[in-house]
């Protein structure tokens, strides 16, 4: 007995070779732009300890903006949000960049007021 249940969707897939490139030639962009963004932060959490002068807020706001473009980036192609209209996207999008951006923030003041604390008690120098 056949099952009617089950669909076999490789059997539909009626794609000509210009569009395999074309989709191999996306795949291969989406993992270089993300290894690239993804090199760049793992560079400057090295290096960025060793800098003078610059603030370590800087540091931490550009990993919170390079991450938000990595997330923005990966829900745009790998769940196809990209291909549906503008709207729906800001209508998506907006509210989780805003609780983000709203959690960083609480995150870091806190953070800086503890170390204020700490600094002005004396403890942990």
């Amino acid at each position: 007995m056949e099952r009617d249940d089950i669909i076999e969707y490789s059997l539909d897939a009626h794609h000509s070779e210009d569009e395999g490139r074309k989709i191999r030639k996306k795949i291969i962009f989406v993992t270089a732009l993300l290894t690239i963004v993804t090199a760049v932060e793992v560079g400057l959490g090295i290096i960025a300890s060793g800098w003078v002068g610059v603030k370590w807020e800087l540091v931490k706001w550009s990993f919170i903006v390079m991450t938000l473009v990595k997330a923005g980036y990966i829900v745009m192609v790998f769940m196809h949000l990209g291909d549906e209209r503008k709207a729906l996207r800001w209508l998506i999008l907006a509210p989780y960049a805003m609780f983000i951006l709203y959690l960083s923030f609480i995150c870091l003041t806190e953070a800086l007021a503890i170390a204020d604390g700490v600094n002005e008690t004396g403890i942990g120098q």
